[in-house]
């Protein structure tokens, strides 16, 4: 497991950035890379710890899992003597986090599921798990409870701030979801007091969505999306049409709520009772967040040519 440490010269928190313990899921890889290359790392404060990849074996063979197919992120706190899985996460969990303050792990969607840039932590009476998020700066944050086996429940029973950072696709490079990550793990440093904080404007203000919604296929066919990543739903708005081959039967698929897209699959074909449409629901719906998402995409627009690592953007 390649693990990079960055000293500053005065003390201070001490943050753990990981990315991969889904091997598959490697927009976090870019992440780490700009994070570390960046002109302000060698002036921090306290110290970051950089994990490019944690389930390396995964990594290397394309998938999600290890080769004994299972999930690392269902494996903690493990154990010296269990399975593949569970003596990663004993490794991950007795030599490092230790050493830590808070964290940030980095995720993508599943293999042709997209997942728009997101914050995912448990913010609900967690003031500083909350402030992480907000400080982050993407324009959603969703109250996700922890998970038995996971690294966020593993780490939260050591009372470490944990949040994780969900953006992209799995096995593709998204460059909007690198430069928010890459962004968010900044403000969160700027944040712990690790770096100055940016003038840039940061979405402090977002609202908090505390539950969602699968929208699943109501049958199998050829599915054609009408709503993207980001988009505001109303409830009983067509979110898409699902036909059969030739298209001479045709049904809508409804929203049962109104809220933003946070996840769609990208493959037209569908089988019934499979995810279609992630759905974020906020108690006191307004356009606010979705107005803070269309800014938030602007200001990430590779064509911009601008940001925050300062590298070419990946088309």
């Amino acid at each position: 497991m390649p693990i990079h440490v960055v000293h500053g010269r005065n003390p201070g928190p001490c943050l753990l950035v990981c990315a991969a313990i889904h091997g598959d899921e490697i927009n976090g890889v870019e992440i780490v890379r700009r994070i570390l290359l960046h002109k302000s790392i060698d002036r921090i404060k306290g110290t970051l710890i950089a994990i490019p990849i944690v389930n390396v074996f995964g990594f290397v063979s394309k998938s999600r899992y290890l080769p004994d197919r299972r999930d690392l992120n269902r494996s903690f706190p493990g154990s010296e003597t269990g399975s593949m899985a569970a003596r990663l996460a004993n490794v991950l969990m007795s030599e490092v986090i230790p050493h830590c303050t808070h964290v940030v792990d980095l995720h993508t969607g599943a293999i042709n599921r997209e997942n728009l840039p997101q914050i995912r932590a448990k913010v609900i009476d967690e003031p500083e798990t909350e402030a992480m998020a907000r400080a982050f700066g993407v324009p959603v944050i969703l109250n996700s409870e922890l998970l038995d086996g996971s690294f966020r429940m593993a780490a939260r029973a050591h009372d470490i701030p944990v949040i994780l950072y969900e953006a992209g696709e799995a096995l593709r490079f998204d460059e909007v979801a690198i430069r928010a990550g890459v962004k968010g793990v900044l403000g969160v440093m700027s944040h712990l007091g690790m770096r100055r904080k940016s003038r840039a404007h940061s979405h402090t203000n977002c609202l908090i969505a505390n539950t969602s919604h699968w929208v699943r296929a109501h049958q199998s066919g050829i599915l054609r999306s009408l709503v993207a990543n980001g988009a505001k739903v109303e409830i009983d708005e067509v979110l898409a049409y699902i036909n059969d081959p030739l298209g001479e039967k045709s049904e809508p698929l409804l929203s049962p709520i109104a809220g933003i897209v946070i996840g769609k699959t990208n493959l037209p074909l569908v089988f019934e009772g499979e995810a279609v449409f992630h759905i974020a629901k906020y108690e006191e719906f307004t356009d606010e967040v979705s107005s803070h998402i269309e800014a938030y995409q602007d200001e990430l627009d590779p064509l911009s040519g601008d940001s925050e690592s300062g590298e070419p953007p990946l088309v």
